[in-house]
C-alpha cells in the first residue's frame, strides 16, 4: 500500500516510490539476500507506481524467474544487471567514457555502462587499456578529451585512474576492482592507490561498485 510519505510498504520492504521525483531516478533493487518472491513483489510495486526498474547483482536463475512475470525485463550477464529500459531522452550535456584497465575488469565496467544507459546517458566504452601498455590509452587522447565525465575501472595496483586524471580536465570517478593477486587484498590495494591519487579531480567509489560509479557520473553529467 502507498502512504502519504511516498512509501509503499510490502511488510518486508519499504519501497521509496518518491525517489524518482526527488533524485531523478527510482529506487534500485540490490538483489543478493532477497528471495525470488521478494524480488518479484518489489519489482512489481515499482512498475505499478510507474518507476524505472534496475536490479543489480542479479543472478541468471532469478532473472529467468522474474522474466516470466515481467516480459520486458532485459539482462546483461556480464554486469549481472536486470532492467526495463524505458524510453528516456539521452542527456545532451555530454558523454560518459567508461574505461577498464584489463579484460578482467569489464564486468564491473559493464555494470557502470548499463546504469548510465538506463539513466539516460550516452556511454562510450574503452576497454583493456591499462598501464602495462600505456600507449594504448595515450593513443586515445582524442576520446578522453571529448568526455564530460570519465569512469576508470581498475584492479591490481589501480594506477590507471591517476594517469587518466592527469591527462584530462573533466572529473574522474575511480572504481577499484577485486581483480589481482594475493597482495591486492581483494581490491584493497587498488582502493588505497586511488584514494591516494596525486592528481586532483579523482573521486573513488567502493570496490567493484560499477553501479555507484555510473549513478554518480549520471548526476555529474546532468
Amino acid at each position: 500500500m502507498r502512504s502519504d510519505s511516498g512509501l509503499c510498504n510490502l511488510g518486508f520492504a519499504n519501497i521509496d516510490i518518491d525517489r524518482q521525483r526527488r533524485r531523478g531516478f527510482a529506487e534500485v533493487i540490490y538483489s543478493p539476500g532477497k528471495t525470488h518472491g521478494q524480488l518479484k513483489k518489489i519489482a512489481g510495486a515499482l512498475i505499478k507506481h510507474k518507476q524505472a526498474l534496475l536490479l543489480t547483482r542479479l543472478d541468471k536463475d532469478a532473472f529467468i524467474y522474474l522474466k516470466k512475470s515481467f516480459p520486458g525485463l532485459k539482462y546483461n550477464p556480464r554486469a549481472r544487471i536486470g532492467y526495463i529500459h524505458k524510453r528516456r531522452s539521452l542527456s545532451k550535456s555530454g558523454r560518459v567514457l567508461v574505461i577498464s584497465a584489463g579484460t578482467s575488469d569489464i564486468p564491473v565496467a559493464e555494470e557502470a555502462v548499463v546504469t548510465l544507459e538506463v539513466m539516460g546517458n550516452q556511454a562510450v566504452k574503452l576497454y583493456d587499456v591499462g598501464v602495462a601498455g600505456v600507449h594504448r590509452i595515450i593513443n586515445r587522447l582524442d576520446l578522453l578529451k571529448k568526455a564530460k565525465v570519465i569512469i576508470v575501472v581498475a584492479g591490481m595496483e589501480g594506477a590507471l585512474a591517476s594517469l587518466v586524471s592527469g591527462l584530462v580536465s573533466c572529473p574522474v570517478i575511480a572504481v577499484p576492482t577485486s581483480s589481482g593477486y594475493g597482495a591486492n587484498f581483494g581490491g584493497l590495494a587498488a582502493l588505497l592507490t586511488m584514494l591516494n591519487s596525486c592528481s586532483p579531480g579523482v573521486t573513488v567509489v567502493n570496490i567493484d561498485n560499477g553501479f555507484g560509479a555510473g549513478y554518480f557520473a549520471s548526476l555529474i553529467n546532468k
